[in-house]
């Protein structure tokens, strides 16, 4: 599985990416192998308000139906409009172009609480 290092993780499986003090979030290659076949996508709306846990997406696939958490409370601030048409991205490329939302975080202090990339790959052994 692949698990980049410039990321941090959940142990829900979703990746967290800092970019200018926001965090761009997906997930893992281990969790959208194990959906399989993603069909659809249901996003939230820009300027959300969400805390750390709560569902921010929702993920169906051929198998089943998977929720996405905030890994971090804040705003969110973007979010991939591609997935709507294109929801097999996350299959393709979950840390690429399968990315799901972007949040301004409440507390930046926040993130470092998330897994490194050696605590990740040791929880999906």
């Amino acid at each position: 599985m692949n698990v980049p290092e410039d990321r941090r993780y959940t142990d829900q499986h979703e990746w967290g990416l800092v970019e200018g003090g926001r965090l761009r979030v997906g997930i893992t290659d281990y969790a959208q192998d194990a959906l399989g076949d993603v069909v659809f996508v249901d996003l939230p709306a820009v300027g959300n308000q969400i805390g750390a846990g709560e569902t921010v997406a929702e993920v169906e696939s051929t198998k089943s139906l998977a929720e996405v958490y905030a890994p971090v409370g804040g705003t969110i601030v973007n979010v991939n409009s591609a997935l709507k048409t294109t929801p097999e991205l996350i299959n393709h490329d979950p840390y690429g172009e399968g990315w799901f939302i972007v949040i301004e975080p409440d507390d930046p202090a926040a993130i470092d609480a998330m897994l490194d990339a050696a605590a990740y790959r040791a929880l999906i052994g």
